[in-house]
């Protein structure tokens, strides 16, 4: 009987210890409401508190950064152009006892954010162009080799960029949370592209640019290449005139030494000649005539003369 009122005791001592004492970690702040509503001062400092057991009830909060993911939506631009727009920020809890008042929890703060966050990107969209939603500056577009400056594609000029249009959206949004005890921190596009026709379009229009460069410089080679061949054609006749006059120099040089031998030797003795002439004769007969040649001779020709010393007349 004695153990068991121990047990009890001791039971009810862990219960109301339990119920007393609480832990808030370096990463947690917290409000401690009495009936549903708030007492005191949000509790921000970490270590073992105590409350009054029962009665009061210890509500934790996140103290760091948390992220806000929005979805992809469909939003037309100031200039007629859907695109799809993928946005995230980053937020905290900056005053606990007023987000726990008007949210109560973090679902409640996501939720109360998509409303805000979103609709502040759909109005900074529809007040915008696209060209200044993608770009941040006016920058000199850097020109692809062998384009000139004239062909490169023109960029327009722009008051503001995407990174001033996500500053304007963030300020927008924040100025909307103040009596929510939130603060967001930043916000960004996560994603921005064209819709699924648009984007079609847009690949069509660059292939055919591309198509436009590429036909260019293809004519441009084409052009190349033909007066490449042009020069070699000159250059090929060029060389083989300069060979041709240098062949026939050759050959004169060769057929006038020839003749000079022939010459010397036509002068060393009259049986050399009569030998140089009997050869030329022959061969100007072997040029002349064959087999169904009728040759017709006089007595006093050349070619009766040695075709009579050769039957022995």
């Amino acid at each position: 009987m004695r153990r068991g009122a121990i047990i009890a005791v001791v039971l009810l001592a862990w219960i109301l210890i339990a119920n007393t004492l609480y832990v808030v970690e370096e990463q947690e702040q917290a409000i401690v409401t009495q009936f549903g509503k708030p007492v005191g001062d949000p509790v921000s400092t970490p270590g073992l508190k105590v409350k009054t057991p029962f009665i009061q009830k210890v509500h934790k909060f996140d103290r760091r950064f948390m992220e806000w993911d929005g979805d992809a939506n469909q939003l037309p631009t100031r200039d007629k152009r859907f695109i799809w727009v993928d946005t995230y920020a980053r937020w905290r809890i900056s005053d606990p006892l007023l987000y726990f008042q008007r949210l109560q929890n973090e679902r409640g703060a996501q939720t109360r954010l998509d409303d805000i966050i979103d609709g502040e990107t759909r109005n900074a969209i529809a007040n915008h162009d696209l060209v200044e939603l993608i770009r941040n500056t006016n920058r000199v577009p850097e020109v692809a080799d062998g384009l000139d400056m004239d062909e490169a594609t023109t960029l327009v000029e722009i008051s503001s960029g995407r990174t001033e249009i996500q500053d304007q959206i963030l300020a927008n949004s924040q100025a909307r949370v103040t009596d929510l005890g939130i603060e967001i921190l930043d916000v960004r596009f996560k994603r921005i592209n064209y819709v699924e026709d648009v984007r079609r379009k847009v690949y069509e229009r660059m292939i055919a640019e591309r198509r436009r460069v590429a036909d260019r410089f293809r004519s441009e080679g084409e052009g190349e290449a033909s007066r490449i061949r042009g020069e070699k054609e000159r250059e090929l006749k060029r060389i083989q005139s300069e060979a041709y006059r240098a062949a026939q120099t050759l050959i004169g040089e060769a057929d006038a030494e020839a003749t000079g031998i022939f010459a010397a030797s036509y002068d060393r003795s009259a049986d050399t000649r009569d030998f140089y002439a009997f050869l030329k004769t022959m061969e100007t007969l072997d040029a002349t005539v064959d087999a169904q040649t009728r040759l017709i001779l006089s007595t006093s020709g050349e070619f009766y003369k040695y075709l009579l010393s050769a039957d022995g007349q």
